[in-house]
């Protein structure tokens, strides 16, 4: 019996990418390594039909919080100013960067069970004409719910600020409006809806906001990982295996059919559990219309609590995930990512009724 992954985050793997590990050593100032950073840079723009000569794909290695925070510490100038948006564990995270490297930034709070108060947002927008970036996360997976960008983006079309995108646990699933939402940069991980493992993790960047940008640190400086990768380069040694994993599971992604079409499986999966789940009378934290089609989060029965309900999931296979903060004895997540066959939800069907029911 093969456990099963259901946290967000990392993910159980195809044999496919498994077996990628497995070629050979690397060294990652060899022309062999340069074509395999390549193929991945362009198989990352490919995946929302990115122009290269617009947008950059800039790989490092490291978790989805190193991207994030190259993200923010490099892209927002000497005297720019950053709004962020905090709805969740992740928004949060943000502005804890923001404070500890000095950047000018003001935050907007929400409570975690709600929606980004755009009317709020534009008030701040049309009072600070200094903000030149805002930072929001698209998938908070904190409660599963996904961001509705599009109002946001109309906002900062038109107080000409650009978006800061922690795409961490959407890039690969959720639709993301490259063309139409002003994005500067979009932060993203391979060992989430990728289906890669953790170890590797990426920008996409918009090439007109590096001209801005200032760099605060060293390792996680995009301009110099741009510049260097744009030359077939890199400026610090990669994960090599990790890279290989990356490249298969986009491979995979696309064999599969792209975006749309791992949206499609998550939300058949997500579909069939939760019909066992709310048949026995557990209740979903968020409505649909809310949440993404990566993790759902549920609430907790008086009848057990988390750790027993881990426990037994856990000892038939399957690995769930807590709620945090005010939120841990609530509620437990559940993330349909990663290699899950009908055979492993029929499988998670029955713990789950054996579980709760």
């Amino acid at each position: 019996m093969r456990t099963i992954l259901l946290n967000p985050g990392p993910v159980t793997l195809s044999k496919r990418v498994r077996q990628a590990l497995l070629r050979d050593d690397l060294c990652h100032r060899e022309e062999e390594f340069a074509e395999l950073q390549n193929a991945i840079r362009a198989k990352l723009l490919a995946v929302y039909a990115l122009d290269p000569t617009d947008w950059a794909a800039t790989v490092m290695t490291g978790s989805g919080t190193a991207a994030v925070e190259a993200m923010i510490t490099s892209l927002v100038p000497k005297q720019g100013k950053l709004l962020i948006v905090e709805n969740g564990v992740y928004g949060e995270r943000i502005t804890r960067i923001a404070s500890r490297y000095g950047i000018d930034h003001l935050a907007i709070s929400a409570n975690w069970e709600s929606s980004i108060d755009v009317d709020q947002v534009g008030r701040v927008l049309a009072a600070e004409n200094s903000v030149t970036h805002v930072a929001v996360v698209h998938h908070e997976t904190t409660t599963g719910r996904l961001n509705d960008l599009a109002p946001l983006a109309a906002l900062c079309r038109e107080h000409g600020a650009q978006i800061l995108l922690d795409a961490v646990s959407s890039f690969g699933a959720e639709a993301i409006d490259f063309e139409h939402w002003p994005i500067a940069a979009a932060a993203a991980t391979a060992n989430k809806c990728l289906h890669g493992v953790p170890g590797t993790c990426f920008v996409m960047v918009d090439r007109g906001a590096v001209a801005k940008a200032h760099p605060r640190n060293l390792y996680l400086d995009l301009p110099t990982y741009i510049a260097a990768q744009d030359k077939a380069g890199t400026p610090f040694t990669q994960s090599v295996q990790t890279f290989y994993a990356l490249d298969e599971a986009l491979n995979e992604l696309q064999d599969e059919g792209g975006v749309a079409s791992r949206r499609k499986i998550y939300r058949t999966r997500m579909a069939q559990i939760q019909d066992v789940l709310t048949g026995i009378g557990i209740k979903p934290f968020l409505s649909d219309s809310e949440t993404s089609c990566v993790l759902h989060a549920y609430e907790i029965p008086d009848r057990t609590n988390y750790v027993e309900l881990h426990d037994r999931l856990k000892a038939e296979g399957f690995v769930i995930y807590a709620g945090q903060g005010p939120y841990a004895e609530k509620i437990f997540r559940l993330s349909m990512m990663g290699d899950i066959t009908a055979n492993d939800l029929d499988r998670l069907s029955q713990a789950l009724l054996k579980a709760l029911g």
